[in-house]
């Protein structure tokens, strides 16, 4: 892994995830997928699980920027991309909040 891969991959991975989610998010709204899924709206269950699984990948790329497998030798390169990789972290449970938050559909 490159080191600037190494600082933008959550980024990077955050970008992807928020236009995934809110794509999804059109895509059931101007579909109109209905259904249930144990007692729960289908819509709301796959925002959620969209939502977990964005939260999942980066929670997987912290960890991984944090082994010492994935590491850069350069001290500056390790301490920017864990940065990179809380806030892309954080990035991505703040600004997809409102997917559990909210109604999906209006």
């Amino acid at each position: 892994m490159t080191d600037i891969l190494r600082i933008l991959i959550s980024p990077l991975v955050w970008l992807a995830s928020f236009s995934a989610v809110y794509g999804l998010h059109g895509l059931i709204c101007g579909h109109g997928i209905e259904g249930d899924v144990l007692g729960f709206p289908l819509q709301r269950v796959l925002m959620v699980a969209a939502y977990a699984a964005a939260i999942l990948l980066q929670v997987m790329l912290v960890a991984g920027l944090s082994a010492q497998r994935f590491s850069s030798p350069s001290a500056f390169v390790r301490f920017v991309s864990r940065v990179t990789a809380w806030v892309g972290l954080v990035a991505t449970v703040w600004s997809l909040l409102p997917v559990v938050t909210t109604t999906y559909c209006l």
